[in-house]
This record gives structure tokens, sequence and C-alpha cells, in this order.
């Protein structure tokens, strides 16, 4: 009989569940929709709208960005950018966001 070993067995689970677990943020979907009305909507459409700016795509266009994930967003959010305000968001604003932008995918 052929035994694999537990460690081997909890890497293979935790490689398998980790594209899952790394696609649900926990943030607040409505809360990061409220909070992209105050400080996005000028220049990022929230929905498929062309955006304000010729440079902004809208937020749907990015949720369906096939590199779009939990983990892209957060480190897009959290990351200073020339050409967008300079928007210092808490941990728990970036999740909100990101749940919304997500949520934006359906």
């Amino acid at each position: 009989m052929f035994r694999i070993p537990v460690p081997t067995i909890l890497f293979v689970v935790a490689a398998l569940c980790a594209p899952a677990l790394a696609q649900a943020p926990p943030g607040d979907a409505a809360a990061g929709q409220r909070l992209v009305e105050e400080r996005c909507n000028a220049c990022h459409a929230m929905d498929r709208r062309k955006s304000a700016s010729q440079e902004a795509p809208s937020l749907e266009a990015v949720a369906r960005m096939s590199s779009t994930t939990s983990l892209s967003l957060h480190a897009f959010l959290l990351t200073s950018h020339p050409s967008m305000p300079n928007y210092k968001l808490t941990e728990r604003e970036v999740d909100d966001v990101v749940a919304y932008i997500l949520s934006l995918r359906h």
C-alpha cells in the first residue's frame, strides 16, 4: 500500500484552495461602492459607461480583466500612481473597494 505523507497532502490541499481563497476579499462591497462614489467616480465610471477620464477605465472593465484578482487590486491600491490622486486608504477601505470591484464581474 502506498502512503502519502500528511505534510504532502496538506501542501496539495493548500495549493488547490489558494486561488479560491485569494479571490474572496474580506471587504464589504456596499461600503466599497460608497467609497468609490465619493473618491473615484470623477474619473472611473462605475458601470459599462465610458469613464469621465479618457485614461481611466471603467471599474467594470477593470473587474473583467483576466489579470484582476484580489491580490492584484490590493497591490495596486496600496501603491501610489502618478496618474491617480494619492488617496491614503485604510486596510479596511482597500478591502471594501476590492470587494466592490470584484462584485462588478457578475
